[in-house]
């Protein structure tokens, strides 16, 4: 049995923020249809108490021509966390090993789906910030950059959705909260969802086989949950933008187009 003094299932099967153990928290996405920075995509998605925002900046000339490609573009993903985010009240650097291995791991886990060959000697800049945080952070920050790049008109082999899962005594359980990630062996993993493909398995804890095969089928489940939820959120924003162009002149046919559900599908 856990240690916590936070009980993982009570007697009802219930978890202590009164979920079922398959039940995802409360999951929000917010695109706006202008924005005063200068990103080329942005959007938020919270997974109940922990909240991202994701923001892209390119295909862009790279500042420094040394640090470029001849054959593809160049990723860099930034993540910062605010001093108020979190229970620790404390400022992570850029320096932090925490912020850093979250930004190795996006990187690696959106650099093969990133279609950097079509953008020769070019930089895409990901700024990553964490507004808030209670569980799963990798997978709202993979969730909210999957938006943000599908909002930037970059092209992408397919879109990324996470779900963090972990195993109590025999029960998988699904997007953790921070104590049951303290409590519990999990696993982060990032799905290509047209093909159930699992392109990230970040391990923390120990999982034998079986565990880890029940964990990739409760996880892909749940991920068809998000896959809805955010093609919803896509053809909502979509609509806006089309809206907003026909206001401005007339001029949205085209941006309305892209609220066509086949265009939406992720």
């Amino acid at each position: 049995m856990s240690s916590s003094r936070v009980e993982i299932l009570n007697d009802g099967g219930l978890r202590s923020d009164f979920r079922r153990p398959h039940e995802l928290r409360t999951f929000s996405l917010s695109i706006p249809t202008s924005s005063s920075s200068s990103a080329d995509g942005i959007a938020t998605c919270s997974h109940g108490l922990t909240t991202v925002i994701a923001t892209v900046h390119g295909p862009r000339e790279a500042k420094m021509r040394s640090a470029t490609l001849f054959d593809r573009a160049v990723l860099n993903i930034e993540v910062g966390v605010g001093s108020w985010a979190g229970n620790e009240r404390r400022r992570r650097g850029r320096g932090d090993k925490r912020i850093q291995e979250i930004a190795a791991a996006l990187e690696s886990t959106f650099e093969p789906v990133i279609q950097t060959q079509l953008y020769p000697r070019s930089e895409i800049n990901i700024y990553v910030q964490v507004l808030s945080m209670d569980g799963a952070l990798l997978q709202t920050a993979i969730n909210a950059t999957t938006l943000a790049l599908l909002t930037s008109g970059i092209s992408l082999l397919d879109s990324l959705l996470s779900l963090t899962i972990g195993i109590h005594l025999t029960t998988p359980l699904l997007d953790l909260t921070s104590q049951e990630e303290s409590d519990l062996p999990h696993v982060v993993l990032a799905f290509l969802p047209r093909s159930g493909k699992v392109t990230t398995a970040e391990l923390n804890g120990r999982l034998d086989t079986e565990r880890f095969a029940e964990c990739l089928r409760v996880a892909g489940e749940g991920v068809g949950v998000l896959r809805k939820e955010m093609e919803g959120a896509l053809r909502d924003w979509a609509d806006r933008v089309g809206n907003e162009a026909i206001d401005l002149g007339g001029v949205g046919a085209t941006a309305a187009n892209v609220g066509e559900e086949d265009d939406m599908d992720i």
